[in-house]
């Protein structure tokens, strides 16, 4: 079923404006995958706050003119699904997950603002971890110093507490 022209503009809009709060776009070839496979990838991509779409490449094409990503415009070739995400790893994670299960979907390119990935860059990607990792791990870090810091203060009134115990049990001893 073919779009209208109100059609694709209204298409071509809504991907622009995913585009425009875009941290990264990763393509992926789909040619063979089943509808159900596709409706497992989707919710997947749901769950992990990927916008996941279906397009032609000429509205693709259109949809990301004048844009940082604007470069992944020579990419467009073949039945892609465009992944968008704020997230920069997210779409990567995803679709290179889905890809290890499925080897009918090839990643085949990716973007982030004024940068161009192939395969080996998304894949890249896809194993760095999540931000709320890395935010994890960096409150960890600044946390530690601080933990450890508050366990040496405890520390003085226990040894305190211990020495007095050990000479009252000395002199009851006696």
């Amino acid at each position: 079923m073919g779009l209208n022209l109100e059609g694709k503009k209204a298409v071509v809009a809504e991907v622009n404006e995913q585009v425009s709060n875009a941290q990264a776009i990763i393509i992926a070839e789909y040619r063979g995958l089943e509808v159900g496979q596709m409706t497992e990838l989707r919710a997947k991509a749901r769950e992990a706050g990927v916008y996941l779409h279906v397009l032609k490449n000429t509205l693709a094409r259109r949809a990301i003119a004048g844009t940082p990503f604007e470069g992944l415009s020579d990419q467009l070739v073949g039945p892609l699904i465009y992944g968008i995400s704020e997230d920069p790893v997210a779409p990567a994670k995803v679709l290179k997950t889905f890809a290890k299960d499925n080897d009918k979907l090839v990643v085949k390119a990716g973007a982030m603002p004024n940068f161009i990935m192939d395969e080996a860059g998304v894949n890249a990607l896809a194993t760095m971890p999540s931000r709320e990792e890395l935010l994890a791990k960096l409150l960890g870090t600044m946390q530690a110093p601080v933990a450890k810091f508050v366990q040496t203060l405890n520390e003085v009134p226990s040894k305190f507490v211990r020495a007095l115990a050990a000479v009252r049990d000395q002199k009851e001893a006696a």
